[in-house]
């Protein structure tokens, strides 16, 4: 069980289902991110902007999704989707705890939101997908036409800023962009929820794998500390793959 860790509590949780699986054999690991923010609901402030910013970029939800780490029979129901290749978490530097703080207080929730955050996470980020890539010994030369991209919708202008630095199309980032539209930001299930609606929309254009029809993946949560998770994901091909 983990509590109050933020936006990026959905990649930590795939992280450490990962390890689990490959560290106990056949095991099915399931992971459940939930989120009430609800519950945080009271009237605007004037000493404190940022509650009514959080109340109205935050949202509701609860994702799910087992993680395995030996590859199914080919007679099994189980229908693997992607492949989490390596996992890593990263502190920004110079960013402290004032990135971003969600503090438990008598009144309730507490928002304080940075707003240097966005830059801050784009001027790190082509780091660390290098960094990523060459960890995996991954040559990629067209971030646009050879990878998918699945980054946790903290913000407009986060999904605007990491888009302009890392040179992509408007498109790569439209599953996390409707994400966004549809629920807000919901914290550590938005990439779960992020990686389902690329699944259905790939499904529903036949695409040859649930990542846009290419191999190669990068998902990014970003959270408090400025922490980022990263997770290379390689999306598998169609094996006996239910209808979305």
């Amino acid at each position: 069980m983990l509590y109050q860790v933020g936006c990026h509590g959905g990649g930590l949780a795939l992280r450490l289902a990962k390890d689990l699986a490959e560290n106990n054999s056949g095991a099915r690991v399931l992971v459940v991110c939930s989120e009430v923010i609800t519950m945080a609901l009271r009237g605007p402030s004037e000493t404190h902007m940022g509650n009514l910013v959080g109340q109205a970029l935050f949202g509701d939800a609860a994702s799910a999704v087992v993680v395995g780490a030996v590859v199914p029979a080919s007679d099994s129901d189980e229908a693997p989707l992607f492949e989490m290749v390596s996992a890593s978490q990263d502190i920004l530097p110079g960013t402290g705890e004032g990135g971003v703080l969600a503090q438990l207080r008598e009144e309730g929730i507490v928002y304080t939101l940075h707003p240097d955050m966005p830059m801050h996470i784009s001027n790190n980020i082509e780091e660390l997908v290098k960094g990523t890539l060459e960890r995996a010994g991954l040559v990629i030369k067209d971030c646009n036409e050879e990878m998918f991209w699945v980054v946790h919708p903290g913000g407009r202008k986060i999904l605007d800023m990491v888009q302009t630095t890392l040179g992509l199309r408007k498109e790569k980032l439209e599953v996390s962009r409707e994400v966004m539209r549809q629920h807000g930001n919901t914290l550590s299930s938005c990439v779960i929820i992020a990686l389902a609606e690329m699944r259905r929309r790939s499904a529903e254009r036949s695409m040859a794998t649930a990542g846009e029809g290419l191999e190669w993946g990068m998902l990014f949560a970003f959270g408090p500390g400025i922490t980022v998770e990263t997770i290379l994901l390689r999306a598998l091909p169609p094996r006996n793959r239910p209808s979305p």
